[in-house]
């Protein structure tokens, strides 16, 4: 399932390098707009980032999301500086299929668990974003991908097995934004080792040959944005190779 993604500042579509928010590249295209485009397409997933929210953790955009996930035939997932259940309530009953949750889920096993009680587990996906370090270990980053923790990948998701997790995505940093292709071994270790969890893939596709290399391992998902806003390819090119 191809998952195309628009990530928003200042109501606006944009894609960061490496999630700095330094190198950020802003696009000529309305949000809705491109959300019906997608759905058009062919379509069927959209995954929205709310960066402001990232960046203060305070979620910005939810008016905005709000607006797309209504105006386009599409299931949306959505993250970014979601902090208090209420706002995931506010989304989830506004159409929204599901929520992404991500540095939170590493700093805050907790509170996140609750909201996964509370909530049903089918509506959070866990967003880990991950460096390699030196023995090919992945370990999450947090605080704006400033940080990384102690623990590994691993511990992180079999710490929310007993909660019912369902869905996780994960993203190496390393290639995120670089069209340079996705971390196809880093993928096939998650699904080896977890194979009742769907997992979406996050960062690196470039070309449709490195869409081809991920559908060949057969994850829930695949996100692509940058190379959509760059022409690489088009989506409904990625949906049928």
């Amino acid at each position: 399932m191809i998952f195309p993604a628009i990530d928003l500042m200042d109501g606006g579509c944009v894609r960061l390098l490496k999630g700095d928010f330094a190198q950020r590249t802003n696009y000529p295209a309305d949000p809705i707009s491109t959300a019906k485009d997608f759905a058009d397409a062919g379509a069927q997933w959209l995954h929205v980032v709310d960066l402001d929210g990232a960046k203060n953790q305070m979620a910005a955009q939810s008016e905005l999301i709000l607006k797309m996930t209504q105006a386009a035939a599409l299931k949306v997932q959505t993250g970014g500086g979601l902090r208090h259940i209420d706002q995931i309530k506010n989304l989830l009953d506004g159409g929204v299929e599901r929520v992404v949750i991500g540095s939170l889920a590493v700093k805050d096993e907790a509170l996140v668990k609750s909201w996964m009680d509370a909530l049903g587990s089918e509506k959070i996906v866990l967003a880990i974003d991950v460096f390699m370090d030196i023995d090919a270990t992945p370990r999450p980053a947090t605080h704006g991908w400033t940080q990384t923790s102690s623990r590994s990948l691993w511990h992180v998701i079999d710490t929310y097995q007993d909660v019912g997790l369902q869905t996780i995505l994960v993203t190496d940093i390393a290639k995120d934004g670089g069209l340079q292709g996705a971390n196809i071994d880093l993928y096939t270790q998650i699904m080896t080792r977890y194979p009742d969890l769907d997992l979406i893939s996050s960062g690196g596709v470039g070309s449709l040959a490195d869409v081809r290399a991920l559908k060949a391992i057969n994850p829930a998902g695949i996100i692509i944005g940058k190379a959509l806003y760059e022409n690489k390819f088009t989506l409904e090119d990625a949906i049928s190779c």
